[in-house]
């Protein structure tokens, strides 16, 4: 274990003076591009990582067999051992799901300018969810990796919302600092993970929405819930269903859709009351399982090399999942 720790902590050293550069470079020249070449140059950053992520591409591919259902939900995750050998299809796939992660992180950093002006002229949002906005102040905004997550909030706060969202570390204190800086560029509020809660919490009750994205591995043991997601168990957060309940604010799952011309839209998926809500389980549940028929419909849009499947439930986790999936069909 020793070994391992220090063998970790030396590739994190190596990796650091890359992640500085990745995130300088975002920020000094991402954002003085245009949009078409921003999009130019992302594209050929997602084309050298697919060829050089073997692992990633490994893994995406699996994740894509078991969203079209060609591995089967009871088949067991093999993870990084998969064998990489997709057909001409499962390629482009995975290809526009590389391209999509690299514009949609591409898209964070060109914001970082004029916010509010270059978020307008690439962004537009469902009539259906600018209703549900305008008449639901504040609200519990859900999604996930898919489509630019990173337009969603910010088209939400277009709208009249003061939001928040949360951010995990990358790299260093200071380079999360940075990126957490230049996500903030358009108004929205962004918090550490780290102590999110309290503080989503009281924003929460102060009148701010809050953005969050559930398709994340989120461990029991920091507050995870076991559902069925994509037919296989996953822990994740219930955050949204608790923040809804408690605080009598309704929940929206909603996607940002790329578009042809490179633009995106936001479309409203479901909504639920915070009264649906107080059934913990049962809401975040119906979270994942809107945003999986997305998936499903969509799954070059979605990132697909994210190890999501490694945790593995005990025999008595199955058994309580069991018993709530029989309560809700009843």
């Amino acid at each position: 274990m020793k070994l391992k720790s220090i063998w970790k902590d030396f590739k994190r050293a190596i990796r650091l003076p890359f992640e500085w550069f990745g995130i300088g470079l975002g920020i000094l020249v991402f954002s003085n591009l245009s949009h078409k070449a921003l999009f130019g140059v992302c594209d050929f950053i997602s084309a050298v990582v697919y060829v050089f992520d073997r692992r990633g591409r490994r893994r995406a591919l699996q994740n894509l067999r078991i969203v079209t259902g060609a591995i089967p939900a009871d088949a067991q995750y093999i993870g990084d051992g998969v064998p990489f050998n997709p057909n001409e299809r499962e390629k482009r796939i995975l290809r526009r799901s590389y391209r999509n992660m690299a514009r949609t992180v591409g898209h964070a950093f060109w914001t970082c300018r004029d916010a509010r002006r270059r978020v307008e002229s690439v962004g537009e949002m469902s009539e259906a969810t600018k209703v549900f906005l305008r008449e639901n102040k504040p609200a519990v905004t859900v999604s996930g990796h898919i489509g630019c997550w990173e337009i969603l909030s910010q088209l939400a706060f277009l709208e009249g919302h003061s939001m928040m969202s949360v951010a995990k570390d990358i790299g260093t204190k200071g380079m999360t600092s940075l990126l957490m800086k230049a996500r903030t560029s358009i108004g929205q509020e962004i918090v550490h993970a780290n102590g999110a809660f309290r503080l989503l919490m009281e924003g929460l009750k102060n009148g701010k929405s809050l953005g969050l994205l559930v398709d994340q591995r989120v461990s029991p043991k920091r507050g995870g819930i076991w559902i069925r997601f994509l037919g296989r168990p996953l822990p994740v957060s219930a955050a949204p269903a608790f923040f809804a309940a408690k605080c009598k604010a309704p929940i929206v799952v909603a996607w940002s859709r790329p578009l042809k011309d490179g633009r995106y839209r936001c479309e409203f998926v479901d909504a639920m009351s915070s009264a649906e809500a107080r059934d913990i389980w049962g809401a975040t549940q119906r979270c994942a399982a809107d945003l999986e028929k997305v998936i499903k419909r969509h799954p070059s849009c979605w990132v697909l090399n994210y190890n999501l499947f490694s945790s593995r439930p005990t025999p008595d986790d199955i058994a309580e999942l069991s018993k709530k999936e029989a309560r809700a069909s009843r």
